[in-house]
């Protein structure tokens, strides 16, 4: 018969210099030289707070599900550290062998005209906070949000898939093709 005793975890997360951390209750707001980002990261038995040029998590008579949740918020925090610092990049391909595309971005909306040789153009928004920009064949999205970054790139590819069933995929790989990610070659 064994039983597992409950214990306390604390986990550090170091704040780099440069960067202002504020706490109220639930909701973090971190500055950095690339902006601002604030979060919520609510649960009752985890208690965020800042010492001194650190942001510490701590929950007392921890089970397996509060640790789980204290290594989730971890790296949510370190990740807008990261952002607020850095930022986050992705590069997205511009593959059109048969059809020539053509995209545009205007207020926060990205167009492709004639992709497969469709009369109606494909449009998809993205966030304020997000930078998109046209680079020849590539579409380079820059941001401090990870998630908002990612998440755009992704639609963005996600739209040239839609509808695509007519046409032999060997032969037709036109497309926008996610290649580079946060320092990391893909594909």
């Amino acid at each position: 018969m064994s039983t597992k005793m409950k214990q306390n975890i604390i986990e550090q997360i170091q704040i780099p210099e440069k960067t202002e951390v504020s706490i109220d209750k639930s909701l973090i707001k971190i500055k950095g030289e690339k902006g601002e980002i604030e979060r919520r990261l609510v649960n009752p038995k985890i208690e965020i707070s800042k010492k001194e040029d650190k942001i510490v998590l701590v929950s007392k008579k921890a089970t397996k599900r509060e640790k789980k949740m204290i290594n989730t918020f971890k790296a949510h925090i370190k990740n807008m550290i990261k952002g607020i610092n850095q930022g986050f990049i992705y590069k997205l391909k511009i593959c059109s062998s048969h059809f020539p595309m053509n995209i545009s971005v205007q207020n926060n909306e990205l167009t492709i005209k004639n992709f497969y040789g469709e009369k109606k153009p494909r449009k998809v928004k993205f966030p304020q906070e997000i930078s998109v920009k046209v680079d020849g064949d590539e579409i380079i999205i820059e941001g401090t949000n990870k998630e908002q970054v990612g998440q755009t790139a992704s639609k963005i590819e996600g739209l040239c898939k839609k509808k695509r069933n007519k046409f032999d995929r060997r032969i037709f790989q036109d497309g926008i093709y996610i290649t580079f990610k946060d320092n990391k070659e893909i594909r």
